[in-house]
Formats: structure tokens, sequence, C-alpha cells
């Protein structure tokens, strides 16, 4: 620690800044030209980066195109570890994922056209179910702190997947139905239907 930590965490503040780019851009030109005219070679030319630099980061651009979900995971799963101790985890689970999903009353068109890509896309579907179960483990070792289990107790590994596939369900019935600020709502619940008072 000491001397050295600050050094490490600019490091890993340039990695995480490098690596949103990289999805950026992969998103940005998957919308404006879909996915399977993108080629890895264009997404480093335009993030300013060496090929290299982004092997190192993605295994490839659909792994790219969907890193935001990965993160926004992250951000859910903190922001559920920070709620109230004596809030029942429905509540704390609907309001986490509302407030994630909630665009402060605007649409984010870049998560948007990512849904959209998502499910429409073959090979991004495929990419966009492994984000989900990676979220998943984060989401599940959140759930297991507030109900105070062991990180390696089945209860929150199921309770994770169960929100998981109620989001999902939820985001894809509101890209088919619509209206466009009623996400949070469904989302709220979604949830709901799947878990139960956990105390």
């Amino acid at each position: 620690m000491g001397a050295d930590e600050p050094v490490a965490n600019r490091r890993e503040r340039r990695k995480m800044a490098t690596r949103q780019e990289l999805s950026r851009v992969a998103l940005r030109l998957a919308i404006e030209r879909g996915p399977t005219h993108v080629r890895i070679e264009e997404i480093a030319a335009e993030a300013d980066v060496a090929l290299r630099t982004f092997h190192n980061h993605f295994a490839s651009k659909e792994e790219a195109i969907m890193s935001v979900g990965v993160e926004r995971a992250a951000a859910i799963s903190d922001a559920l570890t920070r709620r109230p101790a004596g809030e029942p985890l429905v509540d704390a689970l609907a309001a986490v994922f509302a407030e994630h999903y909630g665009f402060d009353g605007d649409l984010d068109d870049r998560w948007l056209a990512r849904a959209r890509l998502a499910m429409s896309t073959p090979a991004l579907r495929g990419e966009y179910l492994k984000t989900l179960e990676s979220s998943e483990q984060a989401l599940a070792s959140a759930i297991a702190e507030r109900l105070g289990a062991p990180a390696d107790d089945l209860r929150p590994r199921v309770l994770a997947a169960a929100v998981s596939g109620a989001v999902r369900v939820a985001v894809a019935h509101w890209l088919d139905h619509g209206p466009v600020n009623g996400l949070p709502s469904i989302l709220r619940g979604a949830i709901r239907s799947v878990v139960v008072d956990q105390s």
C-alpha cells in the first residue's frame, strides 16, 4: 500500500477509462453500421489504441459492445449493499433496479440501442446472456451480504438468477410494448413476482 497505491489507482483508472472508451466506440459503430459490419481493427483505431490493447480488454467485438451491461450490473450490486439494512430484500432489489434503469425521466438512447441490438442479433444475444450470467455472480454476493448468508449459499444464487431472469423478461416486454418511460415500473413488478420475503 503506501506510496505505491496512488500509482496503482491511477493505472486502474486509466485501464477502466480505456475499456469504457473501447466499449463506447464499439457500440456506436455497431449502431451506425450494424454489428456484422464492424471490425476490431476499426474499433481500436477509432479509440486511438493499439489492436493489442483491445485484446487486453476484450476477447471479441461482441464482448466490447455488450460490456456496458457488466458495468451496470456492478453498479447495481454495489447500490444494493448500500441500501438500508432493515429494508426488505424485495424492496431493496426493486429500488436499485428501477433507479439504474430509470434514466432520470429521459430515455438513454445508447442503452436502448444496445438493448435492441442484443435482442435482434444472434451473436450479440449470446454475449448478452454471458454478461447476464457473470452479473448474477455479483448480484448473488450482494444478496448474500444482505441476508447474512455464506458466500457459497444456494439461496442468494437462486435469488440472483430469478431476479436476472425477471429483469431480462421485463426489458424484452418493455421493448416490445412500451410505454417509453414505463420500464422502472415494469421492473418493480417483475422483481416482486419472483422475490418473496426473505426474513
